[in-house]
C-alpha cells in the first residue's frame, strides 16, 4: 500500500498541472483514483485535487475556504511553511535552499520534496497497534480502536528524538530531488550504511520546523498529552501534570542532524554512532531524576514564597518600638529601651512566637522572654534598675502581695506555722494548730497618696472576684449598715489560680501567706485518712439528706467510691477540693469558717448550669467547743475559685500609743434575702436548730437593722507578720517619695580652696 501510494504520488508530481499544489496526501490520491474509476469529468477531478487538507483534523477543504469547515483551523500558507524550514538563513547566501523573495516554478519540486506536507509526513509515521494492527497518529498515546498503550520503546524513541535543522543547501541534493523527490528520503531507523548513502537527502517536514520554532520560543511540551505550554506555566494547561524539565531544554548540538555544505563531500559526513542501551537507560534515569528534582524545587519555592508573604504580613503588623527595645537589650543600646518606655510600653511584655520569628535570632530570643529576662541573661546591669523601677510603678496585671515583697519572711512564717501543727492523742487523732492568727490589711495604707493606694489595691486584690461577689444578687458587702456604719467591709485577696486556692486562701486569712510548701494540704490529707471513721459517717449522712431532697439515692458502693475520690484529691497537690475539705480545715484551724459565694455555677456564656453549694457555715463539730475559738475566718467562692476575705484595720489603731484593745469585724450570718446561711454537715437530729448552733459556736449579735452577725476579733499581729507588712508598706512609701520629689534637684555647690590644701581638707 505504501509503495503504491508512493508511485502514485510520484506520478502526480511529474504532471505539470500539479506542480503548483502545496499539499498532497494519500487521501487526495485515493480520491482522484475514486473519481477516475467512476468516470468523473476532468473539471470535478481538478476541483477535488485542488482541495487543501487541514493540519488538525485532515478534512479536505475547497481552495476558496480560508478556514477548515470542520474544526475552523487556519489554512496553511506556502510561504509560512517555507520560512519555518530555516528560521535564520544566512543573509546574502546564494546557495540558500529557501528564498523568501520569490517562488519560481522550476524549484517547486525541490520545495515539495524538502518540505513535504506535515499531514503526509505524519501519515507515513503512523504507528501500528500491537493488538489490533490499527494505524494510529504519531501523537496518540493509546490505540484509537482498542485503547492499548503505545509500545514503550517506540514512545521513548520518539520522545527523545531531536528535531532536524537545515543549515546549508546542496546542489547534488537539488538534482536528486528533481529527479526523484522521495527516493532519497532518510530513514531514521535505518542502518549506518543507509544513513551515509542518503544523509544528504534528509528532509524536514513543516510540522517538525514548527516544533523547532516552538522550542526556540521556549515553550515546553507536556510528556503526557503533548500540549505545548507557555514557559511560565508550572503545570500543563490540558492535563494538569507537572512541568517536564526536558521539554523546555533545547536539544544539544550533538543530537542535531544537519545537511552538509556544497563544499564538503558526501563521504565526509560523520557516521552515526551505534546506539548504546545503557546510555538510554541512564538518560531515562536522568529524566526521572530531573523531574523529581524540579518538583522538590517547585515545592521548596512555594514554601519560600509562602514564608516570605507571612513575614511581610508580620512586618506590617509588628510593634517595632517593642522589637527594637528587645534588640537594644541584646546589643546594649539603652536608647531603644528608653524610647519604648517613653512611648508607654509595658516592661513586663513578653515575646510571642511571631515576634521571635521576626527577630530571627533563636540564640538570643525565646517565646515568653521579657526585657528583664533579656537584661539578666546578657548582664545589662545598667538597664535592670530602670526596668525594675518601671515594673514597680506599673499597675494592672502585676500582683505584688506581701509574701512576694518579703519572700524570706514569708518562708519563716510558713516554717513557724508548720512548727505549731500538732496531732491530738486519742480516738480523734486530727491535726490542729496550737497558735491562732487573723490577717487584716494594715491601717497605714490610708497614709499613702490616693494614687499609690489605688496601685496597691490593684496589685493586692482580686478585682474580678470582688466584682462577681458584689454583683446582684450580692453575696458580699451588701449591707450598708455593716460596711459603712460598722466599718466591716471585706476585701478579696488575690491568690494562685490553681487547685491549691482553698488552702492558699485559708493561709492568707490567718497568716497572710500562701501554702507553697503544702504544709496545710499534708495535714488535711493525714487528718482525713487517720480520722476517716469519724468524718465518713457525718459526711455520708449529710450527703444522703441532700440527695433525698433531689429525689435520688446511692448504693453503698457508690458512697465508698466517692469517699475514696475525696481522699485522693486531698493528697494530690494542685487538685480541686470540695465541701468535705473545708469541713476538715475547720477542725485543723480549730475555728469556724464562713464561705460567701455565688449560688449558681455559670457557663462561659453566663448561663446558670447548677447550684454552687459552697456558701454557708462550716463548724468543727468533732472537737469540743472549749477546744476551739469563736472568732471565724471568711472565704469567698466564685466559679470554682476560693479567695480570702479580710477586713482593714481601723485607723484609730495607729493614733498615739497603741493599746492591746481588740478590733472587731462583723461578719453577716444572713444573705441579702435575710435568710440564715446554711450550716454544712449537720446530722438529721441537728436539723431545725441552726440559729441555736450558731450562737453555740460563734459570738453572735444582732445589729440595729435586725441582722445576725458574727464577731471576728483581730488580735495583735504576730511579729513575723508585722515585719512582712512593714517591708511591704515600705515599698509603696518609696514609690510615694519618688512621685512627690521634684523632677530636677538643685546641684550641690562645691567650693575649692585657692591655697595648697586638698579639697578634702
Amino acid at each position: 500500500e505504501r509503495k503504491r501510494s508512493s508511485r502514485e504520488t510520484q506520478r502526480r508530481y511529474k504532471r505539470p498541472e500539479n506542480i503548483q499544489h502545496t499539499v498532497k496526501v494519500e487521501r487526495g490520491a485515493k480520491t482522484r483514483k475514486r473519481f477516475a474509476s467512476r468516470g468523473a469529468p476532468e473539471g470535478s477531478e481538478m476541483c477535488e485535487m485542488e482541495k487543501w487538507v487541514c493540519e488538525y483534523c485532515t478534512y479536505a477543504n475547497y481552495p476558496s475556504a480560508i478556514k477548515c469547515t470542520m474544526c475552523k483551523g487556519q489554512k496553511p500558507l506556502l510561504n509560512e511553511d517555507i520560512f519555518r524550514l530555516n528560521p535564520s538563513p544566512p543573509p546574502g547566501h546564494l546557495g540558500t535552499l529557501i528564498e523568501s523573495s520569490t517562488l519560481s516554478l522550476s524549484n517547486s519540486n525541490l520545495t515539495n520534496a524538502a518540505s513535504g506536507p506535515s499531514s503526509a509526513h505524519e501519515a507515513r509515521n503512523k504507528w501500528h497497534c500491537a493488538m489490533c494492527t490499527y494505524q494510529n497518529w504519531p501523537r496518540a498515546q493509546r490505540c484509537t480502536q482498542c485503547h492499548t498503550k503505545r509500545d514503550a520503546d517506540v514512545h521513548n524513541m520518539q520522545e527523545h528524538l531531536k528535531t532536524l535543522s537545515i543549515r546549508r543547501s546542496d546542489p547534488d541534493l537539488m538534482a536528486s530531488n528533481r529527479s526523484s523527490p522521495f527516493g532519497s528520503a532518510t530513514n531514521l531507523s535505518g542502518s549506518r550504511a543507509n544513513l551515509s548513502g542518503n544523509a544528504a537527502a534528509a528532509r524536514v517536514s513543516p510540522s517538525e520546523g514548527r516544533q523547532a520554532q516552538a522550542l526556540a520560543a521556549a515553550k515546553w511540551q507536556c510528556a503526557w498529552c503533548t500540549f505545548e505550554n507557555w514557559p511560565k506555566s508550572l503545570k500543563c494547561s490540558m492535563c494538569a501534570r507537572s512541568r517536564d524539565s526536558q521539554a523546555a531544554t533545547p536539544p544539544p548540538e550533538h543530537a542535531q542532524a544537519t545537511l552538509v555544505s556544497p563544499q564538503s563531500p558526501l563521504g565526509a559526513l560523520p557516521a552515526s554512532p551505534d546506539r548504546d542501551l545503557s546510555a538510554d537507560e541512564s538518560a531515562a534515569t536522568n529524566v526521572v531524576g530531573k523531574r523529581s528534582q524540579q518538583r522538590s524545587m517547585e515545592a521548596s519555592n512555594n514554601c519560600d514564597a509562602h514564608q516570605e508573604r507571612r513575614l511581610r504580613q508580620l512586618r506590617r503588623q509588628a510593634d517595632w518600638n517593642w522589637l527594637n527595645a528587645c534588640m537594644g537589650v541584646v546589643e546594649n543600646n539603652i536608647g531603644a529601651v528608653e524610647t519604648y518606655l517613653a512611648c508607654g510600653g509595658n516592661p513586663g511584655r513578653s515575646l510571642t512566637i511571631n515576634e521571635v520569628t521576626l527577630l530571627n535570632r533563636n540564640s538570643a530570643f525565646d517565646v515568653g522572654h521579657t526585657l528583664i529576662h533579656l537584661a539578666i541573661r546578657f548582664h545589662r546591669e545598667e538597664m535592670l534598675p530602670m526596668l525594675l523601677a518601671q515594673i514597680s510603678g506599673s499597675g494592672p496585671g502585676i500582683k505584688r502581695v506581701p509574701s512576694y515583697v518579703a519572700p524570706d519572711l514569708a518562708a519563716d512564717i510558713r516554717r513557724h506555722f508548720a512548727a505549731f501543727l500538732r496531732i491530738r492523742k486519742g480516738a480523734f487523732s486530727c491535726h490542729y494548730v496550737n497558735e491562732h492568727a487573723t490577717f487584716a490589711l494594715p491601717a497605714e495604707i490610708e497614709e499613702l497618696p490616693l494614687a499609690i493606694q489605688e496601685q496597691l489595691f490593684d496589685e493586692l486584690l482580686d478585682r474580678d472576684a470582688q466584682k462577681q461577689l458584689e454583683n446582684p444578687p450580692p453575696a458580699l458587702n451588701w449591707s450598708l449598715e455593716i460596711t459603712a456604719r460598722l466599718g466591716s467591709r471585706l476585701m478579696v485577696l488575690w491568690n494562685r489560680s490553681a487547685g491549691d486556692c482553698l488552702l492558699d486562701s485559708a493561709m492568707q486569712a490567718t497568716w497572710g501567706v500562701f501554702d507553697r510548701d503544702n504544709v496545710l494540704r499534708r495535714a488535711l490529707a493525714d487528718s482525713l485518712h487517720q480520722c476517716g471513721h469519724l468524718f465518713y459517717p457525718r459526711w455520708k449522712e449529710y450527703e444522703m439528706i441532700q440527695a433525698s431532697l433531689l429525689h435520688f439515692t446511692l448504693a453503698e458502693a457508690q458512697w465508698e467510691e466517692d469517699w475514696n475520690t475525696l481522699l485522693s484529691l486531698a493528697s494530690q497537690p494542685g487538685s480541686s477540693l470540695e465541701q468535705l475539705h473545708i469541713f476538715a480545715l475547720a477542725h485543723i484551724l480549730r475555728r469556724p469558717i464562713i464561705v460567701y459565694g455565688v449560688k449558681y455555677v455559670k457557663s462561659f456564656r453566663g448561663e446558670d448550669i447548677g447550684y454552687a453549694r459552697f456558701e454557708g457555715l462550716y463548724l468543727p463539730f468533732l472537737w469540743e467547743q472549749s477546744f476551739c475559738i469563736r472568732s471565724p475566718i471568711s472565704l469567698g467562692y466564685t466559679r470554682g475559685h476560693f479567695s480570702a476575705l479580710v477586713p482593714t484595720e481601723a485607723y484609730s489603731r495607729i493614733e498615739g500609743a497603741r493599746d492591746d484593745a481588740e478590733d472587731v469585724t462583723f461578719l453577716p450570718l444572713m444573705d441579702c434575702e435575710m435568710k440564715l446561711l446554711p450550716i454544712h454537715f449537720l446530722t438529721e437530729a441537728e436539723m431545725g436548730r441552726e440559729e441555736a448552733i450558731m450562737r453555740q459556736w460563734l459570738d453572735v449579735c444582732i445589729t440595729e437593722g435586725g441582722l445576725m452577725v458574727a464577731q471576728q476579733r483581730l488580735h495583735k499581729r504576730p511579729l513575723l507578720v508585722a515585719q512582712m507588712l512593714e517591708e511591704w508598706l515600705n515599698h509603696y512609701r518609696r514609690i510615694a517619695q519618688v512621685i512627690s520629689a521634684p523632677f530636677a534637684r538643685r546641684p550641690q555647690l562645691t567650693g575649692y580652696l585657692s591655697d595648697g590644701d586638698t579639697d578634702e581638707e
